[in-house]
């Protein structure tokens, strides 16, 4: 679920960027505002998200069990330091500017608040191009990154990963077809199926089509220069499916969903390939001793349901994990 081969996770370029993200001059620090976390232990998630989300008030009570397991200085900071990738526009359902044109919002922001809220710290999320986010992480201004990072092998050398979303890739085609992938890239032959050039999914993409022509099967692979065009391309019938990561699939389902051509995730596949899950992980400094109380906040937010809600308010249900794993087998180096 690569925009590149070198593992960077993102559903760049979805449809209608530019009008739900304006204000992509925004500052480089955008602090979390009352509006997604109150002094009540109430955590706004999928707010000021212009239709992408459903807004959901979740109380998250700290738990002193896991706050005492943060480092020192981050306890007595008062606050988690949350780094966003997401500059110049954003990439919807998962970061990017609301409504306001001014708070990030997105699934990945409102996870980094939400874990926040069970380690008793105040959330202040900052926003920055994808490679500022890893240089704040380097130089220990940024307390951990939730910008759909994905689990390398390579990151792991600098980085500690406590993991909370499947990095999935997704087929989307017209919700009036009842084609479905089944995991199974035979059920692709005689399709005409675009994807992003120089992807991690183009790759795959590709793999199959090899596959196929071994066998004396076609498989049609198309691109187009942005997400618009591919839209367009598979409302007009010019294109059977479109193979990119899954949250901007289910990104493009829910904005199409009230107009005459409505779409549907058609099924997933693993951006890590067949024999490894993919992951998205929360990523910190590697020995900073982040990821263990992280991932215990994540696993109390799945014990308490209120990670099901975060996904739901996202329509990310179908990339949940049952349990935070720290530092797993990731994308591997030849790979990454």
């Amino acid at each position: 679920m690569s925009r590149t081969t070198k593992g960077r996770s993102t559903a760049v370029g979805l449809l209608s960027v530019a009008a739900i993200a304006t204000a992509t001059g925004c500052a480089s620090s955008a602090a979390s505002t009352p509006t997604q976390t109150t002094g009540s232990g109430k955590v706004v998630v999928g707010a000021l998200s212009n239709g992408a989300g459903r807004e959901a008030t979740l109380t998250v009570k700290p738990v002193a069990s896991i706050r005492a397991q943060l480092p020192a200085a981050v306890r007595k900071s008062g606050k988690l330091v949350i780094g966003e990738g997401a500059l110049p526009a954003g990439f919807p359902p998962l970061a990017y500017v609301g409504t306001d044109h001014q708070t990030l919002t997105g699934a990945e922001p409102d996870l980094g608040r939400l874990v926040a809220a069970v380690l008793g710290l105040k959330p202040e999320v900052t926003n920055a191009t994808w490679e500022n986010l890893f240089v704040g992480i380097d130089s220990g201004k940024t307390d951990v990154g939730f910008s759909n990072i994905t689990d390398t092998e390579e990151r792991k050398q600098k980085y500690d990963f406590a993991c909370y979303r499947k990095d999935n890739l997704a087929f989307e085609q017209l919700a009036s077809s009842d084609w479905k992938f089944g995991g199974d890239y035979r059920n692709l032959s005689g399709k005409r199926v675009a994807v992003g050039s120089g992807t991690n999914q183009e790759k795959i993409l590709l793999s199959w089509q090899k596959k196929l022509r071994a066998a004396g099967k076609k498989l049609t692979i198309v691109h187009y220069p942005d997400q618009n065009a591919t839209n367009l391309a598979l409302a007009s019938g010019r294109i059977d499916l479109y193979f990119g990561p899954n949250p901007g699939v289910q990104y493009d389902v829910t904005q199409s969903a009230h107009t005459n051509r409505p779409t549907r995730n058609a099924g997933q596949w693993s951006g890590a390939g067949a024999s490894l899950q993919g992951l998205i992980c929360a990523t910190s400094k590697k020995g900073d001793g982040l990821a263990k109380p992280v991932a215990a906040a994540i696993d109390h937010l799945i014990r308490t349901g209120d990670y099901g809600k975060w996904l739901a308010a996202w329509n990310l249900s179908n990339e949940a994990v049952k349990t935070a794993a720290i530092n797993p087998p990731g994308l591997p180096l030849s790979d990454s």
